[in-house]
């Protein structure tokens, strides 16, 4: 299901058609990151250097040329090493990196000093994105510096720097047919773990005990890693949103709260389901869960080619506007609502981001000052919610410390879209009737 070489090298082909004449775009891996003393953080790829090469190696420079004679993609990369690999894993080296990975010069990462200036020099314009990695940067100006040195000889330096980001985090946005099936994948593995998790929780158990039930089915299924760090809030800790201690008891009588999505092959999955931790919603529960799940259904429904970015959320603002003032937590003219957005008291967020490679994937929201149109190939969430502070006086005590959000993936089509993580239930009497499935230990 991965992606395959030549949609790699249609990626790069793709980019480099956008880019400058007599330009070069330059991209290093991400580095390596220490979790502690000498212990790194499993590695993970740039984002960007994934989505042009495929390549997962740290200590990695990937080269775009265009028009370059003897090839356009250039790749530096580790030599094979038996001791190091025997220590930490298989390398490609630049054998492998011409082999496998389509490269049509492949080089020691230790002889970039001598070889990269030479690429650069005679190029008017270099692609890359200053500030992301300041020692990567350091390098990158002692490289052109060491042309400009050389001027009197003839060098040419390049006249300009360009940010690479604009023109390949457009290209991202669009996902071809194949990042959506895994996308599509990912989502159907992530309902899977949600569905698990319904059919797992009970009173008394912590909640770091129902995550480790979401992070079981995700590798059972084949997804190692999680695309973010999992929310699981049991009670008021639902209403405080990026909540990820995940370290108390999960209470008779509260809902739960979880955020949770799996990474497969580099792509990201987002959902979040909340849920009553003994099977069976309050009256109070029930009102304001169908509250937000009636905004998430106005708002999916605005997620059509030729709608702008914005009406998904403007839709689910509607809704939740209205309804909190039905249940009284809100007081005025529904217009005045809106406009003073008193609503943001209860519903802080927007509704919405783009998801891919990132689980808040790149690609602009506007374009010239106006929302973004949508368009086939657009991966977005849908996640209204509403939140009551469990120490907000202004609202009726029953309403108090309730924290509720209902997120899916929806991919925009030709047609209308398509919900990737419909597979976990989400109305009430559906969420009710799985939870009494109780699955065994």
């Amino acid at each position: 299901m991965s992606i395959s070489a030549q949609e790699f090298a249609r990626r790069r082909r793709e980019l480099m058609a956008h880019m400058e004449e007599n330009s070069i775009a330059i991209l290093p891996a991400a580095p390596e990151r220490t979790r502690n003393r000498d212990v790194e953080h499993h590695y993970r790829q740039d984002s960007d250097f994934w989505y042009l090469s495929g390549f997962g190696e740290p200590e990695a420079v990937m080269a775009l040329i265009p028009g370059r004679e003897h090839g356009e993609f250039v790749l530096f990369c580790r030599e094979r090493d038996r001791t190091m690999e025997t220590w930490n894993g298989y390398r490609a080296g630049p054998e492998g990196a011409v082999g496998k990975f389509g490269a049509d010069d492949a080089f020691p990462i230790s002889d970039i000093d001598e070889i990269l200036p030479g690429l650069i020099e005679g190029r008017e314009r270099v692609y890359y994105d200053l500030g992301r990695e300041p020692e990567f940067d350091r390098r990158v100006m002692n490289w052109v510096n060491s042309i400009r040195a050389k001027v009197r000889t003839g060098a040419h330096p390049p006249g300009e720097f360009l940010a690479l980001t604009h023109l390949l985090h457009d290209q991202r946005l669009y996902k071809s047919a194949a990042e959506l099936k895994l996308m599509r994948r990912a989502g159907e593995i992530s309902a899977a773990a949600h569905c698990r998790g319904m059919q797992t929780v009970h009173p008394g158990m912590f909640e770091y005990q129902l995550e480790a039930e979401y992070l079981h089915e995700f590798i059972h299924q084949g997804a190692r890693f999680t695309a973010y760090p999992s929310i699981v809030g049991g009670g008021k800790n639902g209403c405080i949103l990026h909540y990820i201690d995940n370290n108390e008891k999960l209470k008779d009588g509260d809902l739960v709260l979880v955020d949770a999505g799996c990474e497969l092959d580099i792509y990201a999955s987002d959902i979040t389901r909340t849920y009553p931790v003994n099977g069976k919603f309050s009256s109070a529960q029930q009102a304001l869960y169908e509250l937000v799940l009636a905004s998430q259904y106005a708002a999916i429904e605005k997620v059509q080619p030729g709608n702008h970015w914005n009406e998904p959320h403007e839709a689910a603002v509607h809704v939740l506007a209205q309804g909190m003032k039905d249940l009284g937590l809100l007081n005025g003219d529904l217009n005045e609502i809106l406009e003073t957005e008193s609503y943001r008291q209860f519903y802080m967020h927007r509704t919405g981001h783009w998801i891919g490679l990132d689980v808040h994937d790149v690609g602009d929201y506007k374009v010239h000052d106006a929302w973004r149109v949508l368009e086939p190939g657009m991966v977005m969430t849908v996640e209204p919610g509403i939140y009551i502070a469990p120490d907000d006086e202004t609202v009726a005590a029953k309403w108090r410390g309730i924290g509720i959000r209902i997120e899916d993936d929806v991919a925009v089509t030709k047609k209308g879209y398509d919900i990737f993580t419909s597979d976990v239930p989400k109305d009430v009497a559906d969420i009710e009737k799985i939870m009494k499935k109780k699955r065994s230990a």
